[in-house]
């Protein structure tokens, strides 16, 4: 572990200078002191995961909490949320044994512009390089996506997984555990759904047939310079919800709008932490917002993490939905075409661009 650590550092600093690649321009660039998130609502989703029990008036508690959470926070943790214990360690245990391969052994299953599951650890976020390594994992095999962002060219393309031979039985490891995050995907929407005063179903029909949602296997080495990059710089998530596991070791930081500071959240053991993306924002004509967070690195400890992306279909037309539009509160969105908006944010992942990735708030309509 202590080689492969000294040789990610090599690759990425020379004569003991940080790759300027990494830093963080200033304002951007984190605090050594943590303040606490106290805020972050802890939910519980028993009433919806114990089957023995079915009261309704717990349910109706359960969405006025997720709506709550929706609002104030754009995130919130959930526990008793029914995903076995095993599978969850089962994946951590091997993500721990695939990062902690040769560089040219993980190299082998490396991701390119045409093929974007795999290996790599050059991702740009805000174009500075993030402080990680990440294997990407598809859903759907293949998986339907525009050749180009241009909103004139109909052509279709599919993405395809990489299978690393090492360790034995990922893809049975790593598929069992995508079945449980889409489970509790469709249940969080079901609620979200309800706390917008819609029906329980309303988002499903934008996933049911060609999602183009993904599982990342995050690796964050020691940083010798955690004051100057980040994991993961600070962004909002372009999909709909993203569940993340993470291990013991806190570097998860959110600022919602009009925060002065950034908070990190204390990971809980065994919950995960869910956060909404752009598309509910849009979805929900702003009555949800998604939430800035970012990814601290540590001097000392490796960190992992887990995050499923829960993605559309490639054609959704993202749009404020009729039923959450009217006189008084007209749409605020220009609709846009799902893939289009996700092959145009990939574009940024390899190399620092000369302009801002684009964002739901192109789309703002003024």
């Amino acid at each position: 572990m202590l080689l492969k650590l000294a040789v990610f550092l090599r690759s990425t600093t020379t004569m003991g200078e940080v790759d300027p690649a990494f830093i963080q321009d200033p304002q951007h660039r984190p605090k050594l002191s943590i303040i606490q998130a106290q805020g972050i609502p802890i939910i519980d989703l028993s009433p919806i995961t114990n089957h023995t029990v079915s009261d309704p008036s717990s349910i109706e508690v359960l969405v006025k909490e997720i709506g709550s959470a929706c609002k104030e926070w754009g995130f919130f943790q959930v526990i008793n949320h029914g995903v076995p214990l095993t599978l969850r360690q089962n994946i951590e245990k091997a993500s721990r044994l695939f990062f902690a391969q040769s560089l040219e052994k993980k190299k082998k299953v490396s991701r390119d512009e045409m093929s974007p599951s795999g290996y790599y650890d050059t991702e740009h976020t805000k174009n500075v390089r993030d402080w990680k390594e990440v294997f990407d994992f598809q859903v759907k095999d293949p998986t339907l996506i525009p050749v180009t962002a241009d909103e004139n060219d109909d052509r279709v393309t599919h993405w395809t997984n990489q299978l690393p031979q090492y360790p034995p039985h990922f893809r049975v490891i790593i598929q069992e555990y995508i079945q449980e995050m889409e489970k509790l995907c469709f249940k969080l929407l079901e609620l979200i759904a309800l706390s917008l005063g819609l029906e329980a179903k309303r988002f499903e029909e934008f996933f049911i047939e060609d999602q183009t949602s993904f599982i990342r296997l995050n690796h964050y080495p020691p940083c010798p310079y955690p004051h100057l990059a980040l994991g993961v710089g600070h962004h909002k998530d372009p999909g709909a919800l993203t569940i993340l596991a993470q291990d013991e070791v806190a570097g998860l930081e959110v600022r919602r709008e009009g925060d002065q500071e950034w908070i990190r959240v204390k990971p809980t053991p065994d919950a995960y932490i869910i956060n909404i993306g752009d598309a509910i924002q849009v979805w929900s004509n702003d009555a949800y917002e998604s939430v800035n967070h970012r990814v601290v690195v540590n001097s000392e400890k490796e960190r992992f993490s887990i995050p499923f992306f829960f993605f559309p279909a490639h054609d959704t037309e993202v749009k404020p939905l009729d039923e959450l539009i009217n006189e008084q509160n007209p749409s605020k969105f220009r609709p846009y075409k799902w893939g289009k908006f996700l092959v145009h944010r990939l574009g940024s992942n390899f190399k620092k661009q000369n302009e801002a990735n684009i964002q739901i708030y192109h789309y703002k309509i003024a």
